[in-house]
């Protein structure tokens, strides 16, 4: 559970932005959404191989 807490005099609507930005860092919703559904190990192991290939053609193309 995210706790954040509020200053003395701090607007709520800069806690409030605090909570999101640690809300995305902690990556909480990703997490959710990925146990939403199953894949299966091979799935994910060839989304990790298309994003390897992929990142990789980028570098590819900057060093040129």
């Amino acid at each position: 559970m995210l706790i954040i807490k509020v200053k003395d005099g701090e607007k709520i609507d800069r806690a409030l932005k605090r909570l999101k930005r640690k809300f995305r860092d902690t990556k909480v919703l990703q997490t959710m959404r990925d146990k939403k559904e199953f894949t299966k190990p091979s799935i994910l192991k060839r989304q990790q191989m298309k994003k390897a290939q992929y990142i990789q053609s980028i570098r590819e193309k900057e060093n040129l």
